[in-house]
């Protein structure tokens, strides 16, 4: 084990930034590589995926976005202890490379790392920096960028890499697409743990609005919060619409390559997926997201003709049918941005973080990321 390279990721606690956290350690670990996750006591309990030799350090940290004043008055204090305590540790066993996933628990890791000089990087899964993000964009010598274009600070370099999909998703990258036609078809209805009331409120009315012969073939995959599946259940029962309705799905990916229509949130995860399986969508940004991001993330998928984009300002049931009955009333319109979906997708966007690190670790990333600042990220 001691002469093994050391990976340091630093990554906050949500789904978001853990599981391409997550993705690259398990590559890294492949490769020869020892690795450690830096995190906070929340961020800890969102480790579970992680593989279980991947050594979990706790630094404390905090934000300004949460607590009342005399919690926000000690944020500063309880990042310098984080840093302090990360820097210690590095000491001890210096990683070849640093990561940070974003969030305000990836701090204490990357100010330490920016103190003792060692190759540093980030990686952002949206199509706008995160707070944490930008203020070391600058820092580091190489900013990942899993969504493209990214409004980069003056001075960052970045390289597109695309955002890690999980293993299930890559087993059912480029299946083959079904176009809708007389025959049943299959809706995906996606809406993220925050985002998906509008979705439970709109889809089932808007589907509800298909003509009879179009609802009678639906099948229907929809996540919605729990307090919302039964009423959700019942609207579609009440349009005669064949309809499973949970709070998660367990076998997202199965039942996206099996779907002619998603209709989903433009969460970074969700949009790297569909892209990577290649299938026609309607998204819908969630409107309270930092920054717009999702309408950030869904610009690749929209400009390409992948994907249709409604603002949740203008969705409603009538707007929502109306782009729905388009899709299933042109096979070959609907095959075509399944097609274009799929250009779009980047199933080695683990591989590319892989040769990311490893080029940083051998000096060369920082270079390679200045000569391709400009070519839009389709550096493939």
């Amino acid at each position: 084990m001691a002469g093994k390279p050391l990976l340091l990721i630093a990554a906050g606690g949500t789904g978001g930034h853990m599981f391409p956290a997550q993705a690259l350690a398990e590559a890294m670990l492949r490769r020869g590589w020892r690795v450690k996750l830096a995190t906070d006591a929340r961020g800890a309990r969102y480790a579970g995926g992680f593989p279980h030799v991947v050594e979990i350090e706790k630094l404390p940290s905090a934000t300004f976005a949460r607590g009342g004043a005399v919690a926000r008055m000690l944020v500063p204090l309880r990042i310098a202890a984080g840093a302090v305590k990360a820097a210690a540790g590095m000491l001890r066993d210096r990683p070849r490379v640093v990561v940070g996933f974003g969030g305000y628990p990836t701090i204490p890791a990357l100010a330490a790392a920016w103190l003792l000089r060692l190759p540093r990087m980030i990686h952002e899964q949206n199509g706008v920096l995160g707070r944490v993000n930008r203020l070391f964009a600058r820092r580091v010598q190489v900013v990942a960028c899993g969504s493209w274009p990214v409004d980069l600070p003056q001075g960052a370099r970045g390289m597109f890499t695309g955002n890690p999909v999980r293993a299930a998703i890559l087993a059912r990258a480029g299946a083959a697409y079904i176009p809708p036609g007389d025959y049943p078809m299959s809706i995906l209805v996606m809406g993220g743990s925050q985002g998906a009331r509008i979705l439970s409120d709109v889809v089932p009315e808007a589907l509800g609005q298909l003509p009879a012969p179009v609802r009678a073939q639906l099948n229907v995959s929809h996540q919605a919060r729990a307090e919302d599946v039964g009423r959700v259940a019942a609207c579609y029962g009440e349009h005669g619409i064949t309809a499973e309705v949970k709070p998660f799905f367990h076998d997202v990916p199965r039942r996206m390559s099996e779907a002619q229509l998603v209709i989903s949130r433009a969460g970074a995860s969700s949009v790297a997926d569909i892209s990577v399986i290649g299938r026609p969508a309607i998204l819908i940004p969630f409107a309270a997201a930092t920054a717009d991001h999702q309408t950030a993330n869904a610009r690749r998928l929209v400009e390409a003709n992948a994907a249709i984009l409604i603002p949740e300002s203008r969705l409603n049931a009538r707007s929502l049918a109306e782009q729905v009955a388009a899709v299933l009333g042109n096979p070959d319109a609907a095959r075509q941005m399944a097609a274009a979906a799929l250009s779009r997708g980047v199933p080695d966007a683990t591989g590319r973080l892989v040769g990311l690190v490893e080029d940083l670790a051998a000096g060369r990333a920082a270079a390679q990321a200045q000569d391709r600042k400009g070519e839009g990220g389709e550096d493939r």
